[in-house]
């Protein structure tokens, strides 16, 4: 499925978090391989554990920190796209329900 800004992400279901005080750890119950996300990729992860569009999540990022657009925009998708490569987080086309 092709990610775009309209798509609405949710971390998967088998996937539970663990804060590393300025990291967190992800683990795939699924596959039992664990990931490390920074403080960044923590906070994404904290704003999608509901569903929610990337355009809003990247919303929230431009307000966060002083970055230009078209790169918190690449690196957002670039980060959402692994996190899906990985069965970490769920895609679904469209705006959030």
């Amino acid at each position: 499925m092709e990610i775009s800004s309209n798509s609405t992400v949710v971390g998967a279901k088998n996937v539970i978090s663990c804060d590393l005080v300025g990291e967190l750890a992800l683990l795939n119950l699924k596959n039992g391989a664990y990931y490390v996300l920074d403080a960044q990729g923590a906070g994404i992860w904290n704003l999608i554990q509901k569903p929610n569009t990337l355009k809003d999540v990247l919303e929230v990022l431009l307000k966060e920190y002083d970055v230009d657009k078209e790169q918190c925009k690449q690196d957002l998708m670039e980060l959402i796209q692994e996190l899906v490569d990985k069965g970490l987080v769920e895609i679904k086309s469209g705006p959030v329900n």
